[in-house]
């Protein structure tokens, strides 16, 4: 959602760091990294609290915003 530097999305951004992080171990973590962190929860937070679409959800942009963030509605436990 929203474009950033090159055209590409402000979540598929952050999408790559939330995977650089993953794959830090939790004792290894930055500050920023923490910060970032808890950026995307809240965005996620918000995100499932307005409600996907009726119908279409697999398709939806609704869900592409959310993966794109590291959350798939659509997958338990995600």
């Amino acid at each position: 959602v929203g474009d950033g530097e090159g055209g590409e999305s402000t979540g598929h951004k952050s999408g790559r760091r939330i995977v650089e992080i993953k794959r830090t171990n939790k004792g290894e973590l930055t500050d920023d990294q923490w910060d970032h962190m808890a950026t995307v929860v809240g965005y996620i937070k918000r995100h499932l609290a307005q409600g996907g679409p009726d119908d279409g959800v697999e398709n939806s942009n609704w869900r592409y915003s959310l993966m794109n963030w590291g959350h798939d509605p659509l997958k338990k436990d995600s």
